[in-house]
């Protein structure tokens, strides 16, 4: 089991700035997003992991190239963001005008992922990690519900854990309890 899971979310996107929900629309960094990527690598300082792994998404894999990862990173699918559905690229309060008082944490969206869908993924991503500090580069949503289901608590606490972008969390352990060690520190 890891022993540490180093969960970076990747670099600012114009769609993560506005607000909109980004799933498999594969849009680049932004400039100020790359500039976070390379503080994230600053931040970590070449630090040796057991694992490095990415979303297939090109904001992920760029996040960890820049922070000086992406040498034999490990792009893992099970690392995609929620599936959205019908509400990729609209904001909380545009779906709000035709689903009042919708939000990601208790509802699903239309054609997407349910939180359990999610949640499974994460356990995966948990389970197949090796012995060690994992590096995990990955998505907003998506790592907030891995930070749950490390913790063993209900998926939907994740709503709990802000995540800014070119954040890196850790997940570890204090004895036998898992723990967060460090949450959303930026640059």
């Amino acid at each position: 089991m890891a022993s540490a899971l180093w969960l970076v979310r990747h670099g600012e996107t114009a769609w993560s700035l506005s607000g909109q929900h980004t799933s498999s629309t594969d849009l680049p960094l932004t400039a100020e997003g790359e500039r976070r990527a390379a503080a994230v690598g600053k931040m970590l300082g070449g630090k040796k992991f057991a694992a490095v792994c990415t979303s297939p998404m090109a904001r992920a894999r760029e996040t960890c190239r820049i922070a000086g990862y992406g040498d034999g990173a490990i792009v893992t699918d099970d690392l995609r963001e929620w599936n959205y559905g019908s509400y990729e690229g609209l904001t909380t309060s545009e779906i709000q005008k035709t689903a009042p008082g919708w939000s990601i944490w208790n509802a699903a969206p239309a054609g997407g992922e349910t939180i359990e869908q999610v949640a499974e993924r994460a356990q995966r991503v948990i389970g197949s990690a090796p012995d060690g500090e994992v590096a995990i580069f990955g998505h907003g949503h998506m790592l907030r519900v891995l930070a749950a289901c490390w913790l063993d608590v209900a998926p939907r606490m994740g709503r709990c854990f802000a995540l800014s972008t070119g954040s890196i969390s850790v997940l570890g352990l204090e004895r036998e309890a898992r723990v967060i060690q460090i949450w959303n520190q930026t640059a």
